[in-house]
């Protein structure tokens, strides 16, 4: 089964993930073009946005002197196959590398505020600008009556509900969707819940004799960039895991788990993202309780064999000892459930963020995504936010 990784904090996904932020290509885009038919799909109309959003963060490209063991056992290998690399690029103020701090504790928050999470880079911002924030508030439902919007929830186990004239979503593919599910929408907006996707990742370990450290310094530093594996609806990401992530990863008992974890210095790391077809849906069970289907496709499938085939050349190539495939797999970019589009019977969301037929409801997360980019999603996020709060303030 699926594991999916969605961190219930202020800033969401983005306190946890990596803050790599990349522009779409058109191959993404005319994707979404063609799936919505909302216009400003095109890399040309959506440069303002992304320039935007990229002028209000610190961000750093990686260089190779930046470069772990685990990178340069990736980048080697990559050279000597003819597979194409790039550098990644990082929404990032001072991470103190050089001073012996290591990155793979941004897996559960950065310490620092060094990494630009929606939380540091534009949340903290808003709050010294007047915005008021209710903590551990969970939202359970929505109600449209009368122009006016009540939003329902617990706070510290007491029942609270707030009163606005519009109100904007941006809980993510699971909160937002949700919601709006459980308010009773799903009955008028036929496509709620529907074309979810989370990009699925793969992981592969290679094991070396000498110590390769892939949890020092900045361990995420390149990438797959193949036009190969672009068209065949996969990528090569040069990661790893704190020992508690990887133990689960890990189809091992007893004695050889022990032995495995053993090595955990001598473990390099690749991972495997699908490029997966929209065919996912989230529902909400009698008791309110979310339930995702999401099903591999054949297409997903053959993409992950052709991916995995990839990494085990890799380190082959590389030098590893052995090669293992972990068997479990998850979804890190959480997509769809709200999907963006002119029709309303295909979508949820009109191309001005509006759910169909609510002129006061807004949605502005990964939910309204057509279909997979393949592509890391963050930056897309904010410049799809930055363009609902520009049409916002004008009004």
């Amino acid at each position: 089964k699926m594991v999916f990784l969605r961190a219930k904090v202020m800033g969401g996904t983005s306190i946890v993930n990596q803050a790599l932020l990349n522009r779409f290509d058109e191959i993404a885009l005319k994707d979404w073009k063609n799936e919505s038919g909302v216009d400003y799909f095109e890399l040309q109309k959506m440069n303002q946005w992304y320039d935007k959003v990229e002028s209000s963060l610190q961000l750093h490209t990686f260089a190779k002197e930046e470069f772990n063991n685990n990178a340069k056992i990736f980048t080697s290998a990559c050279d000597s196959l003819g597979y194409g690399w790039k550098y990644l690029r990082r929404a990032q103020g001072d991470c103190a590398l050089e001073k012996g701090n290591d990155c793979l504790a941004c897996l559960g928050g950065c310490h620092r505020d060094s990494k630009q999470s929606s939380l540091v880079a534009f949340i903290q911002k808003a709050e010294a600008e007047g915005l008021e924030i209710l903590s551990e508030f969970f939202v359970d439902t929505i109600e449209n009556k009368n122009g006016e919007i009540t939003v329902n929830g617990i706070k510290n186990g007491e029942k609270k509900s707030i009163r606005s004239k519009n109100i904007i979503l941006a809980a993510g593919a699971f909160g937002t969707t949700g919601i709006l599910l459980k308010s009773g929408f799903g009955k008028n907006i036929p496509a709620l819940g529907k074309k979810f996707s989370s990009h699925p990742q793969f992981m592969s370990f290679g094991f070396f004799d000498e110590f390769v450290d892939s949890h020092k310094s900045a361990f995420q530093t390149v990438a797959s960039d193949d036009t190969n594996f672009r068209k065949n609806g996969f990528k090569l990401e040069n990661v790893f895991a704190p020992p508690i992530a990887i133990a689960m990863l890990m189809n091992r008992g007893g004695t050889e788990h022990h032995k495995m974890m053993k090595r955990y210095r001598n473990m390099a790391c690749i991972e495997v993202a699908v490029r997966d077809q929209n065919v996912g849906e989230i529902k909400i069970n009698n008791k309110g309780k979310l339930i995702v289907k999401k099903e591999l496709t054949g297409q997903d499938l053959k993409r992950r064999d052709a991916g995995l085939e990839t990494v085990k050349n890799i380190f082959s190539k590389g030098g590893a000892k052995e090669i293992y495939q972990s068997p479990f797999f998850f979804g890190l970019h959480l997509m769809g459930g709200c999907t963006i589009g002119t029709n309303e019977n295909n979508s949820v969301v009109n191309p001005q963020f509006q759910l169909h037929g609510y002129k006061n409801i807004f949605v502005a997360d990964s939910s309204i995504f057509p279909n997979a980019p393949g592509i890391n999603p963050s930056l897309t996020i904010f410049a799809l936010s930055q363009k609902l709060s520009e049409e916002l303030g004008k009004r």
